[in-house]
């Protein structure tokens, strides 16, 4: 069960986040465009840096604490969902504030 422990932290931070789509409709997966580009740059950026930081011997997995499917570059499958995962529960976050808040940021279509 270990080898799942990195998939349950992400699982649980999508539970923490993803009631907010619905509780408060914020809208953000009707939005699935703008949520693309708005993970896409981070997802590349830190994938970049971590198959850096891998490949210099700056980083490492315990092998014990994720499944063990591996990209190319030795990246974990957790690593890049982790870089899914927690911009889309900051997104929720954000647009559950400005639901309750009422703040107007941007377009709303």
């Amino acid at each position: 069960m270990a080898k799942f422990a990195y998939l349950g932290v992400m699982l649980f931070t999508v539970l923490g986040s993803i009631w907010l789509e619905v509780l408060l409709r914020t809208r953000v997966l009707r939005r699935g465009w703008r949520l693309v580009i708005s993970i896409l740059p981070v997802l590349v950026v830190f994938v970049v840096w971590d198959l850096y930081a891998i490949a210099r011997g700056h980083w490492t997995f315990d092998p014990q604490r994720t499944t063990g499917v591996l990209f190319p570059g030795g990246l974990p499958l957790e690593e890049v969902v982790f870089f899914v995962v927690v911009p889309l529960a900051s997104v929720l976050t954000l647009e559950a504030v400005r639901s309750v808040k009422g703040w107007d940021v941007g377009e709303d279509s």
